[in-house]
């Protein structure tokens, strides 16, 4: 088996008006680099924004940032550390998640998670889910899932989306972009 590294997340990218988060599984390897979400060419996640706000995905890192910010969109992932194989979710181990619990009590106007693909819906349901207690999952809402939780301030919904990675090319482009523009300006 490949040699397995240490990657540890980027920090969230969160404004105060943020009512939408975007969450993936781990930043890749090229965006760990970068220290940028997304920061691989040819992952689709800015051109869906660009789709869904006409925030250029050609800007500047720190302005599309500040355009999301402007939308209400933030950006952070499910994992806080996790061993891999170069940017290969398929050889993640001993994966640990960030704290949502913290989060969403501070950043109680959050309404809406947006998964980015199966990886950061399982590990979401696995390691995140039991995090929040007894509280009772919602149904019937978002696309693709009927997971929600209730955090005890308020109803978040869930939505599981298509992966934006290049990895992910068993689904057409335009359907994916069509899948986040429906969650993200609904």
């Amino acid at each position: 088996m490949p040699r397995q590294t240490l990657a540890s997340g980027l920090d969230p990218q969160i404004g105060e008006q943020c009512r939408i988060l975007v969450l993936g599984s781990m930043p890749g390897t090229l965006s760990l680099r970068a220290v940028e979400y997304y920061a691989n060419p040819r992952n689709l996640f800015w051109d869906c924004v660009e789709t869904a706000f006409g925030i250029d995905r050609d800007m500047p890192y720190q302005t599309r940032l500040s355009a999301l910010y402007r939308v209400n969109v933030g950006l952070w992932d499910v994992l806080a550390t996790c061993s891999r194989h170069a940017s290969s979710d398929a050889t993640i181990r001993g994966a640990q998640c960030n704290d949502f619990v913290h989060l969403l009590k501070t950043q109680p106007q959050i309404e809406r998670i947006c998964l980015n693909g199966s990886t950061a819906f399982n590990y979401w349901r696995r390691l995140v889910m039991p995090s929040f207690g007894d509280a009772p999952p919602n149904t019937g809402l978002g696309i693709n899932t009927g997971l929600g939780i209730n955090t005890g301030l308020g109803e978040i919904e869930i939505i599981h989306l298509p992966s934006t990675s290049p990895a992910n090319a068993g689904m057409a482009r335009a359907v994916k972009i069509d899948a986040w523009c429906a969650a993200l300006t609904r």
